[in-house]
Order: structure tokens, then sequence, then C-alpha cells
């Protein structure tokens, strides 16, 4: 479903100011615990809740069923993390769990059908969540200056602590690569 007209172009200015707000240069990685406390959450691996047993069989029965969720805990949030992703997964989770709270979005609430317990969302609070996720990890600016420099999704993905994916998807969606090639081509013929 595609997202509201204007809304891209809003998560990339409130992105920006997370990251101005935090005095975060746009050449290290944002720290995202410290953009959680900003908006009175705190991240926590799973493994320190239940018995890492416990989360590798959920992974066997339904690999990737569960990679982060945000509870409501005492007037607070609280981020849940999965141990079992790398470590750049779960900066993209986080990521995407704060987007949620930075847009203001509806907690999901469980539901129940016969014996089972599951979480449902709203489609386009979803989209809104991954597409903020990207900008808050990787900022427009940062990823123009990156790719212009030569950086590839691998090293971008390396050096602002995400995925190839992530990378691979700010590039693309930034236009950063067109940016980049059109920047490059005035250069030269000059």
């Amino acid at each position: 479903m595609p997202l509201v007209r204007g809304f891209k172009a809003e998560a990339e200015r409130r992105a920006s100011a997370v990251w101005q707000e935090l005095e975060t240069p746009l050449t290290v990685p944002i720290d995202l615990r410290m953009v959680a406390a900003g908006v009175g959450a705190r991240v926590v691996m799973a493994d320190e809740l239940i018995d890492m047993r416990r989360l590798e069989q959920l992974e066997e029965i339904q690999p990737f069923g569960f990679s982060a969720c945000t509870f409501e805990v005492d007037g607070g949030h609280a981020i849940i993390l999965n141990p079992l992703r790398s470590p750049g997964r779960q900066r993209a989770d986080c990521a995407h769990e704060l987007a949620h709270l930075l847009l203001r979005h509806q907690m999901r609430v469980p539901e129940r059908v016969g014996d089972y317990v599951f979480f449902t969302g709203n489609v386009d609070q979803e989209d809104e969540a991954n597409w903020f996720a990207g900008c808050l990890l990787l900022p427009r600016s940062a990823v123009v200056k990156a790719v212009y420099t030569g950086m590839g999704a691998p090293a971008l993905a390396e050096h602002f602590q995400t995925t190839e994916e992530m990378a691979r998807f700010r590039i693309n969606a930034s236009g950063a690569a067109a940016q980049a090639a059109r920047r490059r081509k005035m250069t030269v013929s000059r």
C-alpha cells in the first residue's frame, strides 16, 4: 500500500531532527538506545526475560517468527529484541520499533483465535515504520555522501551497523545512486 503523500519527505526531516537533537554526526551510527531513552523506552534482549532455549525452540518451529516487539510497561515502553538475530538485524528491528513510538502509532493488542495468541498489525503503520526506520538508521544525506565516495551497500551496512538489505533499500529508495552518478558525470564533464 502506498504511503500518504508527503510522508517520505516528512520522515526524512524527522529522522534528521533526531540525529541533530542527539548531536550525532552523519559519519557514525546513531545510538538507538539514546533514541529510545528520549521517548521513554528501554531496549531489552529477549533472553533477559525468558530462557534462550525457548527462543531457539520458537525459531525451530517458525523461523523468523519473532524479531522484535514493543510493550507498554509501567507508563513507559520496552522494546524487546531477539538475540538470535544478527547485530545489524537487531538494529534494524529496534529502529522499526522506535519508528512506531516516534510516529505515535497505536500499540497492537494480542488477539486470540482458539488456542493461539497473536498480534495483528495495521499495514499502513507497518509501512510507515519500515520507511521511517530506514531514515533513522541511514539518513539520506549520509547515504548520498557515502555512495558518492564509492561506498556500496555492504560497506554502508557495515559502517552504519545495519543490514545489507537496509543499506540497499536506502540507496535505491533515496535516489542516492542516481544523484551520485549525476554528480560524478558533472565533475567529469567540467
